[in-house]
């Protein structure tokens, strides 16, 4: 088990995000948010990836190990922006 996956975030969702995001990305376009996996919360970012034209959300084997995700499939996550981490 790699340290971190990453998940591609629906396009929809993705669209809603760049759509009512009401402060500037960071680097790289990169928001941060507070991600939530079942009972595991933590603080992260989600990075634009222009191929799919949505956004990556790293998720780290700490979190995968505690929630039993495995590296295919589909997983609900829960997204909070934020301006700060």
């Amino acid at each position: 088990m790699g340290a971190w996956h990453f998940a591609s975030l629906p396009k929809k969702d993705a669209d809603r995000i760049r759509k009512e995001l009401t402060f500037r990305p960071r680097g790289f376009g990169s928001i941060r948010v507070e991600a939530q996996i079942g009972k595991t919360k933590w603080k992260t970012s989600i990075f634009p990836e222009s191929k799919t034209k949505t956004y990556l959300l790293p998720i780290k084997a700490d979190v995968r190990k505690k929630e039993s995700i495995k590296s295919t499939g589909k997983v609900a996550v829960t997204l909070k922006l934020s301006r700060d981490g």
